[in-house]
């Protein structure tokens, strides 16, 4: 049998989350966590991550890009999302409250909600420190 790779963009956006969700935990398996998807969305976190201290778990919302969402407000979750190749992995209210001052967008400011398609060389450093 010869495997052939796929082509992310002809997947379908439910097949494109699952292929981001396996990346993901990918990643996160070599910061030590185990992850488990969670069939409907648990206390706001679309999976959790477990780590091998058996103290550390995580609500993670997988998203596509930088996201936030006011209803994640004191939820303590996490977002999570590939740009680039690349795997950040954030909490939500601790960026929100350093950018929410700066978002104008009416779709926040109505419903609360609010993402970048492209991140800035300015939300490149905001988010170093999650860089996976």
């Amino acid at each position: 049998m010869k495997l052939e790779k796929i082509n992310y963009k002809d997947l379908k956006p439910k097949a494109q989350e699952i292929f981001n969700f396996q990346k993901v935990s990918a990643t996160l398996a070599d910061y030590g966590f185990t992850t488990m998807w969670l069939n409907n969305d648990w206390l706001g976190g679309d999976f959790l991550a477990v780590h091998i201290d058996g103290k550390t778990f995580l609500k993670v919302q997988l998203k596509g890009r930088l996201s936030f969402n006011r209803g994640y407000r004191g939820k303590d979750i996490y977002i999570c999302f590939i740009c680039d190749g690349e795997t950040y992995l954030y909490p939500h209210d601790l960026i929100l409250d350093q950018i929410e001052s700066k978002i104008s967008d009416k779709t926040y400011l109505n419903k609360g909600t609010w993402s970048c398609r492209k991140l800035t060389q300015e939300y490149r450093q905001l988010l170093e420190p999650y860089l996976l």
